[in-house]
């Protein structure tokens, strides 16, 4: 674009210049650099003011290289001119240099808003120390200056030092005044923070915000109410920053009163009380607030998501997030992470795809807490090779990354894999936390590898900080009853030194379970029913284990005592996801899905293949007080198999059909499901409670080891 030189400007047309010059700036504050563009060269006439706007709205609008080259090309320039090239230069940290080389080449005396400008870099960059040499070497300083190197030190926790520049000020307004009492505040010198306010020569409503903020956010809400009710005026801010002090307190019932009594629901009120029913497990309160909002932000959004996902409306949460993409809404962090929640939790691996590549779209996968939840989905969809390629991409890896793929590699069956990953990381120099041993005894005991899971258990005390808690004793627990040495793992439990909770119990009686030890389990039962009383798992269990040895009587009598208890047994579901929809199945109930007839037709099919292929249902997985074909009736509508069936109706040849359940696998479905995929050349990836199951060819991952 070639620019005609600055003519002069006739003193009739100063006033169209003017107004022209203030379009350019408004259209640039406003994000609409093209329309500020057209506007500068549909002017007849320019001033170096005209660049000057033109060139700060460059920088605005992060065009740096449009800004450099219009500065190159003016054919005059002012102290504003340089003024503006070292604002916009300060506002990324690697253009620094250029922007204190900018104020060193100014032809004529600097002012006092060149210094500032270059120390407001510094300062936002948190290069302290370059700011405070600067400010020292300033020939003159304003009240603008002291108050940017001012929030420069509390931002950086440097309070008593803020202290003294405040205390140096010549000339303090009421902003310096209400940084330095914010500053207080955030480090939890609220007396101070106090006793300044009592100080100030004059108050605004932000001074009395910034002092109830800071009671909320240190734990005395009660006082923040008290200044609250003399504020001599308030705005939104002031009643939102109330309303937060409550929810952060957990007072949601107060918070829900004092929005109720706004005159005004600001954005920022509504996304806090959302925030605040989602905690408390208010969710349809929280849906209110949504849908009668008018305007919505990016916030408004993520804080309906994550009610939902947090009290486990996973499709709601879902739905939400596609509807916020749907409407051009640009996903916000938390948004992000509670999605990548959910799709984990659900195992929706296509849903999981969508969100990977908006955050792609959002510049999120270079955040290393959202990659970390990335990779958990991929690991948890059962994409294990997806989640590998995402971590060895990214870096510096965090704990928690390399934990997610530790854990990743155990639940998949992947050993080996894990416990190299462990030995990677420690390489790395990374040290492990609890978590970290607690996926790598949990490699250790889906693996059956025995001696590496006690050389790891007792490493913890011996090469760590860390101390064995309720979660490490539990995956011993495990390891040890899944290897067949039941007693060694009761003895363990009767003899480590914390006190021994449910999954602890539970993992005993899984033992028992598999190892057909009905003694133990009687005990581990006992246990089980005193610290979750309304729970009929254990003894549903146990009911089984006594049918597997035999002991009908006792088996009936339990059945007995469970009714009698009025106990409830989670139902067995199983789901699956086609064409961006969650199918939902419940053992016993295949009516219940809308192509039932299909279903059905594919099951009997595969129950004669089945046949044909020497499998043998195994009764000792449903009641023993039923004939041979109720059993197998019975075992072929386990949710599973069901789900399976449906994948073999639906997923296309080539791609693996991926199956969750709440439960456990049984036993039968694990065989049966390895047949199936044989005999129909499928990949079928089941994620149950525990772990995951690859079957191939007529093999399972777990090689019949879970």
């Amino acid at each position: 674009m070639r620019l005609p030189p600055v003519r002069f400007l006739p003193s009739s047309a100063a006033p169209a210049v003017v107004a022209a010059n203030a379009r350019i700036a408004h259209l640039a504050r406003a994000g609409n650099i093209e329309g500020a563009r057209a506007a500068f060269e549909a002017m007849p006439l320019r001033t170096t003011a005209s660049y000057n706007a033109l060139l700060a709205g460059y920088f605005r609008n992060r065009l740096p290289d449009a800004a450099l080259g219009l500065f190159r090309r003016m054919p005059s320039r002012d102290l504003a001119s340089y003024n503006a090239l070292i604002s916009g230069l300060s506002l990324r940290r690697q253009t620094l240099p250029d922007a204190a080389a900018a104020l060193a080449s100014i032809p004529f005396p600097p002012s006092v808003v060149s210094f500032t400008s270059l120390l407001r870099g510094y300062v936002r960059h948190g290069l302290l120390a370059d700011a405070i040499r600067l400010f020292q070497q300033m020939p003159e300083r304003n009240h603008v200056s002291y108050t940017v190197l001012l929030g420069g030190l509390l931002d950086a926790g440097r309070v008593n030092e803020a202290r003294r520049l405040f205390d140096e000020m010549p000339d303090r307004d009421v902003v310096a005044w209400t940084a330095m009492l914010s500053g207080y505040c955030q480090a939890g010198r609220i007396t101070e923070a106090r006793a300044l306010f009592d100080e100030m020569p004059k108050r605004n409503v932000v001074s009395w915000t910034a002092m109830i903020s800071g009671y909320a956010q240190n734990g005395e809400v009660n006082l923040a109410r008290k200044l609250f009710e003399v504020m001599p005026e308030r705005n939104e801010v002031s009643w939102t920053a109330m309303l937060v002090g409550y929810i952060q307190a957990g007072h949601v019932e107060d918070a829900a009163e004092l929005f109720n009594a706004m005159p005004e629901h600001p954005v920022a009120a509504c996304n806090a009380m959302m925030v605040g029913f989602g905690q408390r497990g208010m969710v349809d309160a929280a849906k209110t607030v949504f849908e009668k909002m008018r305007e919505r932000d990016d916030g408004t959004w993520s804080a309906m998501i994550k009610a939902y996902e947090q009290n486990e409306f996973l499709m709601e949460a879902l739905s939400t997030f596609r509807e916020m993409l749907w409407r051009g809404v640009r996903p916000n962090y938390p948004s992000v992470i509670s999605i990548l929640t959910v799709c984990a939790a659900l195992a929706v691996l296509d849903y999981g795809r969508e969100v990977h590549a908006a955050m792609l779209r959002c510049s999120f996968d270079m955040d290393v807490f959202a990659v970390s939840a990335l990779i958990t989905m991929y690991i948890k969809c059962g994409n294990l090779d997806k989640a590998k390629r995402v971590f060895h991409m990214f870096e510096p890896k965090d704990i928690v990354m390399w934990n997610s793929m530790i854990t990743g590699y155990a639940q998949h069956g992947l050993g080996e894999q894990a416990l190299g990953i462990f030995h990677d990381m420690r390489l790395a120099g990374m040290s492990p936390d609890g978590i970290t041993y607690i996926g790598a005894l949990t490699a250790c005991s889906y693996t059956g590898k025995v001696k590496e899971g006690r050389e790891i258990f007792n490493s913890m005390t011996v090469n760590s900080s860390i101390r064995p808690g309720a979660e490490h004793y539990s995956c011993m627990v495990d390891l040890l009853g899944r290897s067949g040495l039941v007693e060694e793992a009761f003895d363990l439990i009767k003899n480590m030194p914390v006190e021994p909770d449910a999954v602890i119990w539970g993992a005993l009686m899984g033992a028992c379970r598999m190892h057909r030890n009905a003694e133990i389990a009687e005990v581990a039962a006992k246990k089980l029913l005193e610290l979750e009383p309304g729970n009929a798992g254990p003894y549903v269990l146990l009911s089984h284990i006594y049918t597997s040895v035999g002991r009908w009587e006792d088996a009936s009598k339990m059945r007995k005592f469970i009714s009698s208890r009025n106990l409830n047994k989670s139902p067995g579901c199983s789901w699956i996801e086609y064409d961006k929809r969650v199918h939902l199945f419940t053992s016993g109930d295949v009516l219940a899905h809308p192509e039932h007839a299909a279903i059905l037709r594919i099951l009997e099919k595969l129950d004669g293949l089945l046949m044909e292929s020497g499998y043998s249902a195994d009764g000792s997985f449903v009641l023993h007080d039923i004939d041979e074909e109720q059993k197998s009736h019975s075992l072929r509508y386990h949710s599973e198999r069901q789900a399976v069936a449906y994948g073999l109706l639906k997923i296309p040849e080539g791609m693996p059909i991926r199956v969750m359940k709440n439960l456990r696998v049984c036993g039968d479905c694990h065989s049966a499901i390895k047949l199936i995929a044989k005999i129909t050349s499928r990949e079928i990836i089941l994620r149950d409670a525990n772990r995951f199951h690859h079957f191939k060819d007529g093999f399972c991952s777990c090689r019949d080891y879970w």
